[in-house]
C-alpha cells in the first residue's frame, strides 16, 4: 500500500473518518501513522473520538488494510482524529536517514557490501549488519567522520515510487538481503535518494534533509559470524 507518511510526510495530525472498527481497533480513511518495518518501530500515537482519546499500540495489515491496535476494548464509530507522537518520528526519521547514510559509505567503500540486517531502537540507537567478510574494523569506525560531514552538508531527500522491475535492473538500489520493502499492489517500490549521494529502496520515514539530525557516533564494531559485521551507531547532542 502507498502509506500517507510517504506522501504527506509533514502532516502528524489528520482528522479523518472511522471506516471499519472491531472491538480494540479500527481502519481509518486516512491515516499518518508508519506502522513499522525494515527495521523502523513502528510510529506511536493517539486517537481522539468523539467520547475520548486512546493511544496507538500496534498495527495490523489485513487484507491491503492498515489496523490501529488501540489500548482500549471500545468499538469506535464516526470521525477520529489521529496524531503521531512527534518527537518519537523524529528519532525514527534521523536514526533512519543516519543509517541510509551509513549503508552508502560502506556500500561505496567495500565493494558494493549488502546490508544482512537492521534495527532501530528507542533509545536513539541502531545497529547495521553487513556482509564484510575479511573486512578492518578500523576502517569501519573510521566512518565517523565522513558520517557527520554529510549531515552537516544538510543534502536534501527526495522520495518516489518506481516500478519493481526497474528496481531491480538498477544496480545497488536494492541492496539489501533482508528488509527490502515489498512492492505496493500496483507494483511499484518506495525509492529515498540522498542527493548526490546515494539511491535505495526502504519503506520507512525520513528527514527532509541530512541536516535535520544530530551528529552520531559510531558505538561498535562487532563481528558477527564468518561474514557480518554489526555496525552500531547512536545519536549524540549538538555541539
Amino acid at each position: 500500500m502507498h502509506l500517507f507518511c510517504h506522501e504527506q510526510p509533514d502532516i502528524l495530525t489528520v482528522e479523518t473518518e472511522i471506516v471499519d472498527a472491531r472491538p480494540g481497533k479500527m481502519v481509518l480513511a486516512q491515516s499518518p501513522f508508519y506502522p513499522g518495518g525494515g527495521g523502523q518501530l513502528a510510529d506511536r500515537g493517539t486517537l481522539g473520538w468523539s467520547r475520548g482519546e486512546a493511544k496507538v499500540v500496534g498495527f495490523e495489515v489485513s487484507a491491503g488494510r492498515l489496523w490501529h491496535l488501540l489500548d482500549t476494548e471500545a468499538e469506535l464509530t464516526g470521525r477520529a482524529e489521529a496524531k503521531v507522537d512527534p518527537d518519537f518520528r523524529r528519532r525514527m526519521c534521523q536514526l533512519h536517514t543516519d543509517t541510509h547514510i551509513l549503508n552508502a559509505l560502506v556500500f561505496q567503500s567495500f565493494d558494493g557490501a549488502l546490508v544482512t540486517g537492521v534495527q532501530m531502537a528507542d533509545d536513539g540507537t541502531a545497529r547495521m549488519d553487513f556482509d564484510l567478510p575479511g573486512a578492518d574494523n578500523d576502517r569501519l569506525r573510521a566512518l565517523e567522520g565522513p558520517i557527520n560531514d554529510l549531515i552537516r552538508q544538510d543534502i536534501p531527500l527526495n522520495f518516489a515510487y518506481v516500478p519493481m522491475d526497474e528496481a531491480q535492473a538498477e544496480h545497488g538500489l536494492i541492496r539489501s538481503r533482508s528488509v527490502a520493502p515489498p512492492p505496493t499492489p500496483d507494483g511499484t517500490i518506495h525509492i529515498v535518494e540522498i542527493v548526490g549521494l546515494d539511491r535505495q529502496a526502504c519503506g520507512g520515514t525520513h528527514l527532509a534533509s541530512t541536516g535535520a539530525s544530530v551528529p552520531v557516533r559510531i558505538l561498535k564494531i562487532e563481528n558477527k559470524g564468518r561474514h557480518n559485521r554489526r555496525v552500531r551507531i547512536g545519536l549524540a547532542e549538538k555541539p
